[in-house]
Protein backbone atom coordinates (compact mmCIF):
# COMPACT_ATOMS: atom_id res chain seq x y z
CA UNK A 1 0.00 0.00 0.00
CA UNK A 2 1.18 3.25 -0.58
CA UNK A 3 1.83 6.18 2.09
CA UNK A 4 -0.67 8.49 1.74
CA UNK A 5 0.27 12.13 2.68
CA UNK A 6 -1.75 15.06 2.70
CA UNK A 7 -0.82 18.36 1.09
CA UNK A 8 -0.63 20.16 4.17
CA UNK A 9 1.61 18.31 5.90
CA UNK A 10 4.99 18.66 6.43
CA UNK A 11 7.25 16.08 5.82
CA UNK A 12 11.16 16.08 6.28
CA UNK A 13 12.80 14.21 3.46
CA UNK A 14 15.29 12.48 5.39
CA UNK A 15 11.87 10.58 7.39
CA UNK A 16 11.68 6.89 6.48
CA UNK A 17 7.44 6.35 6.05
CA UNK A 18 6.44 2.33 6.63
CA UNK A 19 3.78 1.25 3.74
CA UNK A 20 0.18 1.72 4.41
CA UNK A 21 0.99 4.88 6.45
CA UNK A 22 -1.33 8.71 6.54
CA UNK A 23 -0.03 11.46 7.59
CA UNK A 24 -3.06 13.66 7.89
CA UNK A 25 -3.29 17.33 7.64
CA UNK A 26 -1.15 20.08 9.18
CA UNK A 27 1.34 17.38 11.03
CA UNK A 28 4.75 17.82 11.00
CA UNK A 29 7.37 14.91 10.69
CA UNK A 30 11.14 15.85 11.41
CA UNK A 31 14.12 14.85 10.06
CA UNK A 32 15.16 11.17 10.74
CA UNK A 33 12.08 9.99 11.79
CA UNK A 34 11.16 6.52 11.10
CA UNK A 35 7.88 5.44 11.06
CA UNK A 36 6.58 1.66 10.66
CA UNK A 37 3.87 0.30 8.31
CA UNK A 38 0.37 1.55 8.81
CA UNK A 39 1.28 4.21 10.98
CA UNK A 40 -1.54 7.10 11.25
CA UNK A 41 -0.60 10.06 12.36
CA UNK A 42 -3.34 13.09 12.91
CA UNK A 43 -4.11 16.14 12.37
CA UNK A 44 -1.80 18.35 13.55
CA UNK A 45 0.43 15.76 15.31
CA UNK A 46 3.90 16.33 15.97
CA UNK A 47 6.74 13.96 15.75
CA UNK A 48 10.11 15.00 16.43
CA UNK A 49 13.73 14.78 14.79
CA UNK A 50 14.56 10.86 14.85
CA UNK A 51 11.42 9.37 16.83
CA UNK A 52 10.82 5.91 15.72
CA UNK A 53 7.72 4.00 15.75
CA UNK A 54 7.02 0.58 15.23
CA UNK A 55 4.22 -0.58 12.74
CA UNK A 56 0.23 -0.28 13.45
CA UNK A 57 1.17 2.83 15.80
CA UNK A 58 -1.74 5.80 15.84
CA UNK A 59 -0.64 9.25 16.84
CA UNK A 60 -3.99 11.27 17.48
CA UNK A 61 -4.37 14.86 16.35
CA UNK A 62 -2.43 17.55 18.08
CA UNK A 63 -0.64 14.73 19.97
CA UNK A 64 3.36 16.32 20.23
CA UNK A 65 5.94 13.43 20.32
CA UNK A 66 9.54 14.83 21.30
CA UNK A 67 12.44 13.22 20.03
CA UNK A 68 14.04 11.22 21.10
CA UNK A 69 11.40 9.06 21.69
CA UNK A 70 10.86 5.52 20.79
CA UNK A 71 7.59 4.06 20.16
CA UNK A 72 7.07 -0.10 19.78
CA UNK A 73 4.20 -1.76 17.54
CA UNK A 74 0.80 -1.40 18.03
CA UNK A 75 0.97 2.37 20.33
CA UNK A 76 -1.69 4.55 20.76
CA UNK A 77 -0.91 8.37 21.28
CA UNK A 78 -4.39 10.35 22.31
CA UNK A 79 -5.29 13.97 21.37
CA UNK A 80 -3.44 16.34 22.55
CA UNK A 81 -0.83 14.01 24.47
CA UNK A 82 2.94 15.34 25.31
CA UNK A 83 5.91 13.23 25.05
CA UNK A 84 8.49 15.60 26.58
CA UNK A 85 12.15 15.92 26.51
CA UNK A 86 13.65 18.14 28.71
CA UNK A 87 13.98 17.28 32.72
CA UNK A 88 14.89 20.71 33.48
CA UNK A 89 13.68 22.81 30.88
CA UNK A 90 14.58 26.41 30.64
CA UNK A 91 14.86 28.90 27.75
CA UNK A 92 17.42 30.63 28.65
CA UNK A 93 21.40 29.52 30.19
CA UNK A 94 22.45 31.09 33.64
CA UNK A 95 23.91 34.70 32.45
CA UNK A 96 19.87 34.91 30.30
CA UNK A 97 21.55 33.94 26.86
CA UNK A 98 19.49 32.28 24.81
CA UNK A 99 19.79 28.05 25.20
CA UNK A 100 20.78 26.56 21.80
CA UNK A 101 20.53 22.53 21.12
CA UNK A 102 23.94 22.10 22.50
CA UNK A 103 23.26 23.78 26.04
CA UNK A 104 21.26 21.25 27.04
CA UNK A 105 20.85 17.08 26.96
CA UNK A 106 17.24 15.86 25.14
CA UNK A 107 16.02 12.56 27.42
CA UNK A 108 13.12 10.32 25.62
CA UNK A 109 9.95 8.78 26.90
CA UNK A 110 10.16 5.27 25.54
CA UNK A 111 6.16 3.03 25.57
CA UNK A 112 6.40 -0.41 24.36
CA UNK A 113 3.93 -2.85 22.42
CA UNK A 114 0.56 -2.54 22.89
CA UNK A 115 0.83 0.59 25.40
CA UNK A 116 -2.18 3.10 24.85
CA UNK A 117 -1.72 6.99 25.73
CA UNK A 118 -4.97 8.89 26.91
CA UNK A 119 -6.16 12.30 25.55
CA UNK A 120 -3.84 15.41 27.16
CA UNK A 121 -1.66 12.86 29.67
CA UNK A 122 1.89 13.94 29.68
CA UNK A 123 4.86 11.91 30.03
CA UNK A 124 7.66 13.05 31.30
CA UNK A 125 10.95 12.33 29.82
CA UNK A 126 12.49 9.86 30.64
CA UNK A 127 10.30 7.50 31.98
CA UNK A 128 9.43 3.92 30.25
CA UNK A 129 5.56 2.68 29.74
CA UNK A 130 5.36 -0.98 29.73
CA UNK A 131 3.78 -3.12 27.22
CA UNK A 132 0.09 -3.29 26.72
CA UNK A 133 -0.02 -0.24 29.74
CA UNK A 134 -2.56 2.27 29.55
CA UNK A 135 -2.23 5.82 30.81
CA UNK A 136 -5.70 7.70 31.31
CA UNK A 137 -6.49 10.61 29.92
CA UNK A 138 -5.08 14.20 31.40
CA UNK A 139 -2.64 11.89 34.05
CA UNK A 140 1.08 13.16 33.99
CA UNK A 141 3.26 10.07 34.25
CA UNK A 142 6.76 11.04 36.43
CA UNK A 143 7.43 7.54 36.82
CA UNK A 144 7.92 4.17 35.03
CA UNK A 145 4.75 2.21 34.19
CA UNK A 146 4.60 -1.52 34.80
CA UNK A 147 2.94 -3.86 31.65
CA UNK A 148 -0.22 -4.09 31.86
CA UNK A 149 -1.10 -1.36 33.83
CA UNK A 150 -3.50 1.35 34.01
CA UNK A 151 -2.14 4.72 35.77
CA UNK A 152 -3.83 7.58 36.41
CA UNK A 153 -3.98 10.67 38.20
CA UNK A 154 -1.21 13.83 38.19
CA UNK A 155 0.86 12.32 39.31
CA UNK A 156 0.05 9.22 37.86
CA UNK A 157 -0.21 5.25 40.18
CA UNK A 158 -1.51 2.35 39.42
CA UNK A 159 -5.33 1.75 39.88
CA UNK A 160 -6.20 -1.21 38.03
CA UNK A 161 -5.01 -3.78 35.81
CA UNK A 162 -5.46 -4.14 32.13
CA UNK A 163 -5.04 -6.90 29.72
CA UNK A 164 -4.22 -6.46 26.14
CA UNK A 165 -8.02 -5.80 24.91
CA UNK A 166 -7.28 -2.40 27.35
CA UNK A 167 -10.03 -3.09 29.20
CA UNK A 168 -9.59 -3.70 33.38
CA UNK A 169 -9.13 -7.24 34.60
CA UNK A 170 -11.52 -8.82 37.28
CA UNK A 171 -9.20 -10.04 40.08
CA UNK A 172 -10.63 -13.89 40.19
CA UNK A 173 -8.56 -14.80 43.48
CA UNK A 174 -4.87 -16.31 44.37
CA UNK A 175 -3.00 -13.57 42.34
CA UNK A 176 -5.13 -13.92 38.82
CA UNK A 177 -6.95 -11.48 36.96
CA UNK A 178 -9.17 -12.20 33.83
CA UNK A 179 -9.95 -9.80 31.09
CA UNK A 180 -13.54 -9.96 31.06
CA UNK A 181 -13.46 -9.49 27.11
CA UNK A 182 -11.55 -11.99 25.42
CA UNK A 183 -10.97 -14.93 28.89
CA UNK A 184 -7.28 -14.28 28.70
CA UNK A 185 -5.90 -14.70 32.37
CA UNK A 186 -2.73 -13.49 34.01
CA UNK A 187 -0.53 -13.67 37.04
CA UNK A 188 0.59 -10.59 39.52
CA UNK A 189 3.91 -11.83 40.40
CA UNK A 190 4.96 -9.10 42.79
CA UNK A 191 3.18 -5.61 43.67
CA UNK A 192 4.51 -4.32 40.16
CA UNK A 193 4.40 -7.34 38.11
CA UNK A 194 2.05 -8.83 36.17
CA UNK A 195 2.20 -11.55 33.54
CA UNK A 196 0.12 -12.98 31.17
CA UNK A 197 -0.52 -17.21 31.69
CA UNK A 198 -0.10 -19.41 28.57
CA UNK A 199 -3.74 -20.40 27.30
Amino acid sequence: MAVRILPSADVDSSATLGEGSSIWHLAQIRDGVVLGENCIIGRGAYIGSGVTLGDNCKVQNYALVYEPASLGKGVFIGPAAVLTNDQFPRAVNTDLSLKSGSDWEAVGVTIHDGASIGARAVCIAPVTIGKWALVAAGAVVTKDVPDYALVAGVPAKRIRWVGRAGVPLEDIGENRFRCPQDQSTYLQVSENELVAEEA
